[in-house]
């Protein structure tokens, strides 16, 4: 048994002196290439035989090499980068020639393609989404989610800065663990567990003592206490063939000769038996495990410097234990830059949550007035967009809000864009970009009533066509079975479920109503949520009052040219998971307000649970694609923010104030009045105005009567009544322009 064990150290030792026998092989493999392709070039039956041996010899080094570098933990980058680039290129190169060469070739094209299509060396896109989240992910605890998400690389759709940015850990969280990590002996038996946990000190680390700063001018007294523990045949001083002092308790010794037989003890003590101690590689691998409890991240050639092993012999050890899940490869800090680190998985975990909480405490909160300057800068009212790219941003920013049909352009647009344009709203629906309907209806009672036609008041939402499903998983269609419709708006409802979407006069031709009677129809199946408009003149039209359309001209042209009427269709069962419908309305809601918190959303409406967003933030939060934290004052419960939010919310608060004005329709998204800012709500009436002074609401006016709601100098009453009354359009009440945030 002992000449066998001895037999097989030796071969792992001369085995590791070729520890790049593997990436040999895979050159060999590399090399046969060219011979390959010659010899079936070749028109020879000889050398088709011949080509067929050396490819065969070749596909052995592949199984080969991987199996010594697994067995023996000679894996390097270089071999990982190798091995599948040569599988694929002898594969591709002899599938090429049998297909090219041959006069009659016996292998299809399309089998060709397949065959070479499916070599990749990482996940196609849509084996990632199968891989990282749909439909499964996220049913584990963290760790069975890192493990399956990370069994199969995928760095090749990742660029390397984004990559590097992945894994940056603080520096102050990474010295803050190993402080912790590290023991604090006051007593020789303190110092006894401290030797016993981390498998041996060295002599440096020994006279350094605790990495307390509290010790940095007192005497710790560890080499005393080691000369006790020494006096007691406790403890002793191991010294290597390389002159290494180590410290070493006597349950640890056993392990420490199995991997430096020969060396010195100062005094000579027995070994305690141990199971670690029965052979080198047991005895390694413990050694190592309880080194990495104590040095948090730690190169393999700083583990390897005491003992005096080679690197090679160390990595082994860590893979092995990588292998167990104990510890985690990677590069957490900037000391090293071209070696790996290690570093053991709960002092990493916690490194990670010290790094969270570092970032959140970085975050000064702002006060409700400086949130409300941070939201106007925000959504563009001090800085209004231009042009149809401008108009399509808004509408990406307030997706899925329902507000008063008729304040989408009377007041909310042309408050966000400017010069507004019609037409350019009406061409993003034309194109397919914007859908506008009802989203959220309000489920009939136990004795369903019809619904009045759409009016200016019947809140509508602007959703990106494709993704309309996201919002239909929480606000879903209402079956038409099951509302109490018109006659004239059952017979428009079948005419559109049969012949498709259709223009305003094939409607009239198709179902024999007068043009009054389906324009009533067409409100009623918009107000119930049924149905949209290629445009929205479409809807523009319905909604005009009729003393207005009675004073235009050519009245039935006008709505003819609205586009094609359609049904709004459910979403499709098993489209996507909820995962991924609740985390497109997060990223929806940050993009609205640079900051979420539940207190903000009370007027929003055909949302997810707040629970749920909460889990999306935290994943999106744990990805590093937003930042935690406590942003806004006054408010409890947890608060999320996007990076580029969080900057503009120190410019704002290191902005001085000088008494900006901005004026809101009370039926705009940032009426936060009774919400953000303190003071009694005012209801999103349409024609109401909301007056703000550097985010402080200070007046609204309501059918021509002022009410002030902040204490004012009697002589800026006059402004804030112009303000209000004589300039009701929001385009013209934006403060000067001012650089950007």
């Amino acid at each position: 048994m002992g000449r066998n064990k001895s037999g097989a150290t030796r071969a792992l030792a001369a085995l590791t002196k070729f520890e790049n026998l593997p990436n040999v092989l895979t050159l060999l493999r590399i090399a046969a290439i060219p011979v390959v392709v010659w010899l079936l070039y070749y028109p020879s039956p000889r050398a088709a035989v011949t080509a067929f041996l050396v490819f065969f010899v070749a596909s052995l080094t592949d199984f080969f090499d991987g199996y010594i570098a697994r067995r023996y933990g000679l894996t390097t980058p270089l071999g990982q980068l190798l091995d599948p680039l040569a599988d694929k290129l002898l594969v591709v190169s002899a599938l090429l020639m049998l297909a090219l060469m041959d006069r009659t070739p016996t292998i299809p094209s399309w089998l060709l393609v397949v065959i070479i299509g499916r070599e990749l060396a990482t996940p196609s896109l849509l084996a990632q989404e199968i891989l990282n989240a749909r439909p499964y992910a996220f049913l584990d605890d963290a760790p069975a989610e890192e493990r399956r998400t990370l069994a199969v690389q995928q760095r090749r759709f990742m660029d390397p800065k984004s990559a590097a940015e992945i894994g940056r850990l603080d520096p102050a969280a990474i010295e803050r663990v190993r402080r912790e990590a590290w023991p604090e002996a006051q007593t020789p038996d303190e110092l006894h567990d401290a030797l016993v946990v981390l498998g041996f000190l060295t002599a440096v680390e020994g006279e350094r003592g605790p990495l307390t700063q509290r010790h940095d001018s007192l005497a710790h007294g560890w080499p005393e206490q080691l000369g006790r523990l020494g006096r007691d045949r406790r403890a002793t001083v191991f010294t290597t063939a390389a002159g290494e002092r180590l410290w070493v308790a006597a349950e640890r010794l056993q392990a420490l000769q199995q991997l430096c037989p020969g060396a010195r003890l100062e005094p000579p003590i027995r070994a305690i038996a141990a199971e670690e101690g029965g052979d080198p590689e047991t005895a390694l691998r413990e050694i190592i495990r309880s080194r990495l409890e104590g040095l948090g991240p730690v190169s393999a050639s700083r583990l390897a410097a005491p003992l005096g092993l080679q690197a090679a012999a160390i990595e082994r050890a860590l893979l092995s234990l990588q292998q167990e899940g104990f510890v985690i490869q990677g590069r957490f800090t900037t000391e090293t830059t071209a070696e790996s680190e290690w570093c053991e998985r709960g002092l990493l975990a916690r490194i990670h949550r010290y790094t969270l909480k570092q970032l959140r405490n970085e975050i000064e909160p702002v006060t409700p007035a400086d949130f409300m300057r941070f939201l106007f800068h925000w959504q563009g009212l001090d800085e209004p967009g231009e042009g149809e790219g401008g108009l399509a941003r808004t509408l990406g920013q307030l997706e899925g809000l329902n507000l008063p049909a008729a304040c989408w352009e009377d007041d909310v647009l042309p408050a966000r864009v400017q010069p507004y344009s019609r037409a350019e709203l009406d061409g993003l629906c034309g194109a397919g970009q914007i859908v506008w309907l009802r989203l959220q209806v309000p489920a009939p009672g136990k004795e369903p009533k019809r619904r009045a036609p759409a009016v200016r008041s019947t809140p509508i939402a602007f959703i990106a066509r494709a993704r309309l499903a996201h919002w239909r998983a929480f606000t879903p269609l209402l079956p038409a079975g099951e509302l109490l419709l018109s006659g004239a708006a059952r017979t428009v409802y079948d005419g559109l479920r049969a012949w498709g979407a259709s223009f305003f006069e094939e409607l009239l031709a198709e179902t024999g109503l007068l043009r009054m009677q389906l324009e009533e129809a067409l409100g009623e199946l918009a107000a119930w949520g049924l149905v949209t408009c290629d445009s929205f003149r479409g809807l523009r039209e319905l909604i005009l009052p009729q003393r207005l359309q009675r004073r235009r001209h050519a009245p039935r042209e006008r709505i003819a040219a609205a586009g094609r009427w359609s049904l709004l269709r459910p979403a499709a069962a098993g489209e996507a998971d909820a995962l991924s419908h609740a985390e497109h309305i997060a990223r929806v809601l940050l993009r609205r307000y640079g900051v979420v918190f539940r207190r903000l959303l009370e007027r929003e409406s055909g949302l997810p649970s707040w629970r749920e967003l909460l889990y999306a933030y935290r994943r999106l939060e744990a990805r590093g694609e937003l930042r935690g934290g406590r942003f806004v004052q006054g408010f409890p419960g947890e608060q999320y923010a996007l990076p580029e939010a969080v900057s503009a919310l120190r410019e704002i608060r290191n902005r001085a104030r000088q008494g900006d004005l901005v004026t809101l329709s009370a039926a705009d998204p940032l009426n936060l009045t009774g919400i953000v800012t303190p003071g009694r709500r005012v209801g999103p009436q349409p024609g109401h105005r909301l007056l703000y002074r550097d985010g402080v609401p200070i007046a609204v006016s309501a059918q021509r009567e002022i009410t002030l709601l902040a204490t004012v100098d009697p002589r800026e009453e006059w402004h804030i009544r112009n303000a209000l009354l004589r300039k009701p359009h929001p385009s013209a009440w934006h403060p000067p322009p001012r650089l950007p945030v």
